[in-house]
């Protein structure tokens, strides 16, 4: 899958989850930088993004995440090694 891919299905998640219209995504981007990501969006986040890409995150996976850059890459890992 194509990182413009994971990246559009991303924003999806996050649009439909915060509810922010115009969103736009960076790499550099955390939780923090998004009005209305909390820890609730963030599990419904994460719980799509398993759901959409067929994969499962452990804990220590998601505790080294610090920005969107790092969840693509992440996400691009697991979709290879399936």
């Amino acid at each position: 899958m194509e990182r413009t891919e994971i990246i559009d299905k991303i924003k999806n998640i996050i649009i439909s989850t915060v509810k922010h219209e115009n969103f736009v995504m960076k790499d550099e981007m955390s939780a923090a930088d998004v009005d209305g990501w909390d820890s609730l969006t963030h599990m419904i986040i994460i719980t799509e993004i398993e759901k959409i890409f067929q994969i499962k995150f452990k804990l220590k996976e998601l505790n080294k995440l610090n920005n969107l850059g790092n969840l693509i890459e992440l996400i691009d890992s697991k979709i290879l090694q399936k």
